[in-house]
C-alpha cells in the first residue's frame, strides 16, 4: 500500500472521476455503490425490458408496478417485515414526516407525544409536532451542546403518550442510539433517515419507521415509511389526502405521481444489499469496520482531532470532529479536496469536519481517509497552537 504522502501527491496531480465518486463522504445526498450507479446510468438510456429511458416511463405502467413490488419485497426480506406492516414509498423527505406523523397519530388533543431531542433534526421534528398537539420533551440535550445521548434512566417518559418519537442517528452531531428507548406499551416512532438498512433491527419494536433515501438508499426524492396497520386503523378522519398514510397504503404507493427514478435506484440498492453484500448482518460488520478505522485516527491523534460525540454515543454513519482552529480546518479541507476526498465539510450549523460512512462507501475509502488524516496530522500537528504556513 502506498504511503499517504505519496498518495496525496499522486491524487493532487492526477485525480480521477471514479476516485472522487468512491471517496465521497458527503452527509447527504451520499455516495451510492458503483454497481448501482452503473445500472442506473444504463437505465437512463434504456430501462431494462423496455425501449425507452427510465426517465420517460409512466408511473402507471406494469413495468413500474413491478419495480415497486420488488423494492417492497426486498425490504421485507432484509428486515423480516411482517404483513401487519405496510411499506410505503412517499415524498417530501423526513421534513414532511415531521408533520405527517403527528397528524396521523396525535389525534386526541388531551394526549401528548413524547419526543427525545438529541440534535439538529430532532429539534425540527419537535417544532412541527408542536403545531399539531402537545409535546413532552422526554429529554433535551441542547444545553450540553448535543454531545451525547441520554441514558435510559434520564428519559422522562409519559405513561399515556400517543407515541414516542426519536431520531436513531443524528447526522450533524454524529450521535447514534446504542439502545432502544421507550415504554413497551407506548407506540414507538423512529426517524431512521441516516442509518436505515445499515444494520438489522426488529421492526416489531416500532409502530412506524421512516427514512428519506439520500443517505443509504438512493437519490433524494423518495421516503420510505414502514407503518403498522394499527396506525392506519386509528388515524383521524379528514386528513389532507397527501398527509394520510391510509391513501398511500390503499393505492400501494401510487396515489400521486411517485418519483420513478428514485424508487428504481432504491430497488437497485436493495438488490445490492441482498446479492452483493449478503444481507444486513454483513452490511453492519462492514459499517462497523469503517467507523473503527476513522475513529482510531481521531482517538490516536493526541487531541489534534476531537470527536463531537461522547464515545458511548458515537455514530457509525457520521464521524463528526473538529481540529484545533479554523485555519487548520480550512487547510484540512483544502488538502482533502486536492487528494480527491469530497464532502468532508461539517454541517453549516456546527462547522468542523464530518465524514459520512454510509453503505455505499467502501472500507477501502474509509482506510484511505484515515491514512490521509494521519498524514495531515504529521504535517500540521505542530501548528495546533500557532499559525498555519501558506501553501
Amino acid at each position: 500500500m502506498i504511503s499517504t504522502r505519496s498518495k496525496t501527491t499522486r491524487l493532487t496531480t492526477n485525480r480521477s472521476q471514479d476516485f472522487t465518486n468512491t471517496h465521497n463522504y458527503s452527509g447527504g445526498p451520499g455516495v451510492l455503490p458503483e454497481s448501482v450507479l452503473q445500472k442506473t446510468q444504463e437505465a437512463i438510456r434504456q430501462a431494462p425490458g423496455t425501449d425507452i429511458s427510465l426517465l420517460g416511463i409512466s408511473h402507471r405502467s406494469a413495468w413500474f408496478r413491478n419495480v415497486l413490488d420488488e423494492a417492497e419485497a426486498n425490504i421485507r426480506t432484509l428486515l423480516n417485515v411482517p404483513y401487519t406492516y405496510h411499506i410505503l414509498f412517499l415524498q417530501g423527505g423526513g421534513t414532511m414526516q415531521f408533520s405527517m406523523v403527528p397528524m396521523n397519530m396525535l389525534k386526541e388533543r388531551t394526549q401528548c407525544a413524547d419526543y427525545i431531542t438529541t440534535g439538529y433534526w430532532s429539534e425540527k421534528a419537535v417544532a412541527e409536532a408542536e403545531k399539531e398537539g402537545a409535546v413532552n420533551q422526554a429529554w433535551n440535550g441542547c444545553h450540553e451542546g448535543f454531545h451525547r445521548l441520554p441514558a435510559p434512566s434520564e428519559l422522562k417518559l409519559s405513561n399515556h403518550a400517543a407515541y414516542l418519537h426519536y431520531v436513531s442517528n443524528e447526522t450533524v452531531e454524529g450521535l447514534q442510539f446504542p439502545f432502544l428507548p421507550g415504554l413497551p406499551h407506548v407506540p414507538r416512532v423512529c426517524d431512521m433517515s441516516s442509518d436505515f438498512l445499515s444494520k438489522p433491527f426488529d421492526i416489531t419494536n416500532y409502530s412506524l419507521v421512516y427514512a428519506h433515501a439520500q443517505k443509504n438508499l438512493g437519490p433524494a426524492g423518495v421516503t420510505i415509511a414502514i407503518v403498522h396497520e394499527d396506525v392506519l386503523r386509528n388515524a383521524p378522519d379528514k386528513l389532507p389526502s397527501i398527509m394520510d398514510y391510509r391513501l398511500f397504503a390503499e393505492h400501494r404507493s401510487n396515489f400521486n405521481t411517485p418519483p420513478v427514478f428514485a424508487i428504481y435506484t432504491v430497488n437497485l440498492v436493495t438488490r445490492w444489499l441482498l446479492d452483493e453484500i449478503g444481507g444486513l448482518v454483513n452490511m453492519s460488520l462492514i459499517n462497523s469496520a469503517k467507523a473503527a478505522v476513522v475513529y482510531a485516527s481521531i482517538d490516536l491523534s493526541d487531541g489534534f482531532y476531537r470527536g463531537r460525540a461522547s464515545c458511548d454515543s458515537r455514530s457509525q454513519m457520521n464521524a463528526s470532529f473538529t481540529l484545533p482552529n479554523e485555519k487548520l480546518t480550512t487547510a484540512f479541507l483544502h488538502h482533502a479536496c486536492m487528494a480527491g476526498f469530497v464532502g468532508l465539510e461539517g454541517h453549516r450549523s456546527v462547522g468542523g469536519i464530518r465524514a459520512s460512512l454510509y453503505n455505499g462507501l467502501t472500507l477501502e475509502a474509509a482506510e484511505d481517509l484515515a491514512e490521509f488524516m494521519n498524514w495531515f496530522r504529521s504535517e500540521y500537528g505542530c501548528y495546533r497552537h500557532s499559525e498555519v504556513r501558506n501553501g
